[in-house]
């Protein structure tokens, strides 16, 4: 897989467009056996629905795209089988989540969970509540995964313009900055209370990073790995006297 592109946007136009998807259709047994193994390690999995990205384009910089809807379980199963069939991407929203002295707050994932010990943003893969119509409203998926997993609400942040597309292989990460007026030893602590008082939290714990050498190699996946770096360098970049 070549090394993830980042791409400047300022406005995203996705529609809920459906349409059958060969690989689920085709490989019913192979995703009920894959299930059947992803249950047995990680009970409290669910299978709901999912919406996976058929079509996309970038016009200035505008992006406009097309979603299906399919299940989880076939979603996991195409990732877990290395993508085969058409192009299809896993194109979901992040909240970059920014403190008052300029760190970013990321966080690891519970044990429970598929994707257990990574370490990134507030995400999540778009589903039907993300429908606005035939529209699929990432900007509300931002706010809503970022309250969701880590108690930080729209009202706590500001929500930056523009987003910052991070292309890696069959994933779209679709960043947008949310800054907090609280330094990151706060917010940290006030997020890591909130997970404290939740029963089954999604994430563990967060981490803070204010520099390259806050990067988790083996663990921040590498899409997440190079918006920090591309943040960081411009953040660089602006500082006074450099």
């Amino acid at each position: 897989m070549s090394d993830p592109q980042i791409v400047e946007l300022d406005e995203i136009d996705c529609r809920f467009e459906p349409r059958p998807w060969a690989f689920a259709e085709e490989n019913h047994a192979a995703i009920a056996t894959h299930w059947e193994e992803v249950i047995r390690q990680k009970p409290a999995s669910f299978n709901g629905r999912i919406l996976l990205l058929h079509r996309w384009e970038i016009s200035g910089r505008r992006f406009r795209g097309s979603y299906l809807m399919t299940d989880y379980a076939s979603f996991l199963a195409w990732r877990d089988f290395g993508t085969p069939g058409e192009p299809k991407w896993n194109c979901f929203a992040m909240a970059a989540l920014q403190a008052a002295d300029g760190a970013f707050l990321l966080g690891e994932m519970a044990e429970h969970t598929s994707n257990a010990g990574a370490i990134y943003f507030a995400a999540g893969t778009p589903d039907p509540s993300d429908l606005d119509g035939d529209m699929v409203n990432l900007a509300g998926s931002v706010t809503r995964e970022l309250e969701e997993e880590t108690g930080v609400s729209p009202r706590d942040v500001t929500i930056a313009a523009g987003w910052t597309a991070v292309f890696h292989g069959p994933r779209i990460a679709m960043m947008k900055t949310v800054r907090s007026p609280v330094p990151a030893g706060a917010l940290k602590a006030r997020i890591e209370g909130f997970l404290a008082a939740d029963s089954q939290p999604e994430l563990s714990r967060m981490h803070v990073v204010r520099s390259r050498d806050d990067l988790v190699a083996d663990r921040m996946p590498a899409f997440q790995r190079a918006y920090l770096m591309h943040r960081l360098e411009r953040i660089s970049s602006e500082a006074p006297g450099v």
